[in-house]
This record gives structure tokens, sequence and C-alpha cells, in this order.
């Protein structure tokens, strides 16, 4: 009897011992598109990290890499170099060299003329790509080679060795796309229309499967010259309701959730109270802004002592303490103080009902036989208050400021949509009657100039490109967007960005909530995830990742 057992034991070791080959992964919302250059959305960008690589990216230690090219390029090693533009003003020649063996899916090199499409439609303002002024600083495209390729700029700045967004597209499948009809092509590129196509894919992986709105399936890109990746498939699968999405972990139906979209921490933290060491959690403050976005065209929300009273109306620390167990940072600005331009001395709202009445009653706005103020012409002050659906989270903290803000005497109406709707429609076309709450993901020091700068603001001739959706204008904060990415010096750069931010609390075109922490659950069989806390995802190295 000993024997058979040990005989069954040696006979099933070679199975016990084969390694994992799927990957399932949970997130919260579905991308609006799968195109690398139109529209910012974290769930997009997740996906995307492992199905393409951008030439430049920060990593997990807030340092700037190269992931498809050789060499960062500086002013030491002759990689940048200064000179005068055109019109004689100070620029920069900028030279980057693609690494060898890079290709796409269908095993197409990777060229710069895949660069230089990114640099034609971007420059053509009818496509919409963003960011626009990247686009317009860079006016001259040099291809030195198959893999060389120099970026002539008409500014010096401090970023200028991060190429950002500005990742290759397939030229030889969307240049014909794009040539025939800019205006048209975000709704013809074969990203949304033929997605699992595997010549639009350079990363460890490629896009093998789509159920739009429920799950994007990833096979290893067997044209990768980078690590190969140890999972042969990997599953994200769109679960927008949180108690689900944490149901289906405990039931095995998904791996993990992705902190990048997952489940709020205070959900996170009592599911492993709960359950104890069966996963692994990392719970990861970073760059991560949540906050209400206003439509500045209301004209109640276009005075700043409306939005003041606001803000003054809201218990952001009790929100924080009792909704998330005090795990979240009150935000004074846009600038987390984890990233190094934070001012500590920024004005501060602090939860003041009685202030945030006597700022209304002196906007005009008094207490009607409701309750729920009103104007001189008789308008209720109304509006809408938007989220994303399924969010618990967010739907609780939607119930917590539409009760606070009446008591103030404010009537906050709930409609929320389903993400991709809500970014992919109702904000970048301007559409929302209110207040929209939401998040930023940005780069360690990254210049919110396409959130802030009156030339952002979305509109049908730029294709609805541009993050500026609360429509707001201000000439000194645009000089500062301006004048923050050509000011070298660091101390000069901080006292700019201590401007921005006093401007930014003063005028409040969004209304600051807190900085978010990210709740990664893992089975503690994974290995290899880092997260990053900030704009890049972890996914973009996710050939690093492994089963124990």
């Amino acid at each position: 009897m000993g024997r058979l057992l040990l005989a069954l034991l040696l006979l099933a070791a070679p199975a016990l011992a084969q390694p994992r080959e799927t990957l399932t992964i949970g997130i919260t919302q579905y991308p609006s598109t799968l195109h690398p250059n139109i529209e910012n959305m974290v769930a997009k960008s997740y996906v995307l990290g492992f199905a393409r690589r951008p030439v430049t990216a920060h990593d997990a230690d807030w340092r700037l890499v190269c992931l498809l090219c050789e060499e960062l390029p500086s002013l030491e090693n002759g990689l940048a170099q200064r000179e005068t533009t055109p019109d004689g003003r100070p620029g920069l020649r900028v030279t980057w060299v693609l690494r060898e063996g890079l290709r796409w899916g269908d095993g197409t090199p990777v060229t710069t003329e895949d660069l230089r499409l990114t640099w034609e439609a971007g420059r053509e303002a009818a496509t919409g790509m963003g960011p626009a002024e990247f686009y317009r600083s860079a006016y001259e495209f040099i291809a030195e080679g198959p893999r060389r390729f120099t970026l002539r700029f008409d500014r010096v700045t401090f970023e200028f060795a991060s190429l950002g967004d500005f990742a290759p597209l397939p030229a030889h499948l969307e240049r014909a796309r794009w040539q025939a009809d800019p205006r048209g092509y975000r709704s013809r590129t074969l990203y949304d229309t033929e997605p699992t196509h595997p010549g639009l894919w350079n990363g460890p992986y490629r896009v093998a499967q789509v159920q739009p709105g429920a799950a994007i399936t990833l096979e290893r890109n067997p044209h990768w010259s980078g690590p190969a990746p140890q999972f042969r498939r990997i599953t994200v699968r769109t679960v927008e309701n949180t108690p689900t999405l944490e149901a289906q972990l405990l039931a095995g139906q998904i791996d993990m959730i992705a902190g990048e979209l997952g489940l709020p921490v205070e959900q996170a933290a009592a599911l492993i109270r709960r359950t104890g060491a069966r996963f692994r959690a990392e719970f990861r403050p970073g760059l991560i802004y949540e906050h209400l976005d206003l439509n500045l065209d209301l004209p109640a929300l276009r005075d700043r002592r409306v939005r003041q009273a606001l803000l003054l109306g809201l218990d952001r620390a009790q929100i924080v303490a009792r909704l998330f167990e005090g795990r979240q940072t009150v935000a004074h600005s846009s600038v987390n103080p984890l990233d190094w331009p934070h001012d500590p001395e920024v004005r501060q709202y602090p939860f003041d009902p009685a202030r945030a009445a006597a700022l209304l009653a002196e906007a005009g706005w008094t207490p009607g036989p409701d309750g729920i103020r009103r104007n001189a012409a008789g308008e209720r002050l109304s509006f809408e208050l938007m989220t994303t659906a399924g969010n618990r989270s967010r739907e609780a903290v939607q119930q917590v400021i539409q009760a606070q803000w009446r008591a103030i005497g404010v009537e906050a109406r709930i409609r929320n949509e389903p993400p991709r709707v809500l970014f992919g429609e109702t904000l970048s076309r301007r559409r929302f009657q209110g207040a929209v709450l939401f998040a930023w993901v940005s780069a360690p020091e990254g210049v919110p100039r396409s959130a802030l700068h009156s030339s952002e603001i979305p509109s049908a001739e730029r294709n609805w490109s541009g993050q500026n959706y609360t429509g707001f204008r201000h000439a000194e904060m645009d000089a500062i967007l301006e004048a923050l990415p050509v000011e070298l010096d660091r101390e000069a750069r901080r006292a700019l960005w201590r401007r921005l931010q006093a401007i930014y609390a003063e005028e409040l075109p969004a209304l600051p909530l807190w900085f978010r922490q990210d709740a990664h659950i893992w089975p503690p069989w994974l290995e290899g995830v880092r997260p990053t806390g900030h704009l890049n995802p972890s996914s973009l190295w996710a050939e690093h990742w492994r089963a124990r």
C-alpha cells in the first residue's frame, strides 16, 4: 500500500509542478477606446500596458527610464542639444534611438516611420490627439534611419527626455486610414474596428479577444524581443460594481484585483481582515487626485464665491475618517504632498457651513421655502452630481456630499453613468450639467497644462481633445503653465508651483477632495508586480510577473 501511494504521488508530481499559464485580473472600468493616443483613461492605460510600449516611462521608483529606446537623451551625452529655432528663440534638438529588434505583433519592424505617423497625426488638430502643446512645440521630426529619430522643440524644458504619451503607431496599418479622413480617424482606427489585429501591438502581449464592456483577453506576442513573459494568457475582466468584483475574487473567477482600478481601500481592508492569508494586499499612496470637476459655463458655478462655499460645506476630514478608515489624505490643491512641488502653506478650506452660507448669501442665493437657495430670478441653486456608476465607494461619497450640500441650501441631483460613457462622451464633450466626481492620475512633477490651460478646453474644432473639462480660463494660470516647463532652475520652478497652487486654491476650478491610496490585491503565488503610484501603470512591466 505504501509503495502504491508513493507511485501515485510520483505520477502526480509533474502535473502539480506545471507552471500557471493564465492570469485573470479584475478592474472596475472598461476602456472607451483602445487607441493609445486618443482620450486618457486609466482603464485603457492599464490594459494597453500589457500590449504596447511607449518610448519612455516613469518606473515604480519614479525614475524616468527607456522602454523602447536605448538611452535617455541628455545634454551631457549629446543626444540633447540647445539650438536656436528658425524664428530666433531658444530651442532643443533631442534624439532617441530605438532598441534593436523591436517588432509589431505581425512581425513588421517598429521603425521611425511609426513615430513619424504619430507626430503627423498629433500635429493635425482635426485628429483630436493630445497633448496638443507637445505636438505644437515639436515643430520638426527628423528620421535619421529606421531606429534613430530627432525632434526639434521651440522651447527648452526640464522634461525634454520624456516622451510621455508620444508612442509609435503602426504606420503600415494606420497611415492610410488616418490620411483618408483625419477628423473621422478616431472612429475608423483599427484599434477600435479590429483590435485583435496582431500588427497593432508591440508589447509582450497582444489583444487576442475583445468582449465590449466586459473583458479583454491578451496572449503572448511571439515577436516580442524583451524578457519572455510567464503567463500564456491574461484576461482583464471589467466588473463595474465593486461588491460583485469582490464576490468574483472570493469565488475564484478572478485571480487578482488591480489597484489602479480596483476596490476602494476600506472595502479592500475589510476583505483582507476577513480572509487572512488567502490574499496579499498592498496599500499604495500615489499621485491620484480625487476631486469634483465643475462645469464653469453654468452661471451659478461661474461665481467663485459659490465654488468656495461648496468646498467649505464639505466635511472632507470626516468623510475620509468614516468612509475610508483615515487612509486618504485630504487635498488642498491638485499637487500631492508626495510630490516635491507641493506647497504645505497653500490655502485650506476647513469645514465651515456658516461661512459657506454667508458666501452664498453674498452671491445672491437666499433660502427658499423648501430650504434650497434661490437667486433674485427665483432660480434654484440646483445641479447634477455625477460619477462612475457601480463604484460603491464613490456612490457612498456622493450621498454624503449631497446631504452636506443640502444642509447649506444646495441641491445636488445624482445621475451616474458607466465609466466608458462618462469619460468617452459626457466629460470629453463637456455635456455634464454640474459636478463630476473622478480622479486624475499624474506623473511625478506633471505640469497640469491639459487640465487647466484655457487652450485645452475640448471643442468640436479640436475634435474634443484636451482635458480642461471645467472650461477654466485664467490668464495668469495660462502664463504659469507656459513658464513651468521651460524653467530649468528647480527653486525658480518651486516658486511657480507655489503660485499655481495659490491660484488653484483661490479660484477652485475643481473642488479638491483627497489624494487616494490604491489597494492592490494579489494571490499569494503571484510575484513581480510593482505598483507605481502614478500615471504609468504596473502592467508596463508585466513581462516580469511570475507565479511561484
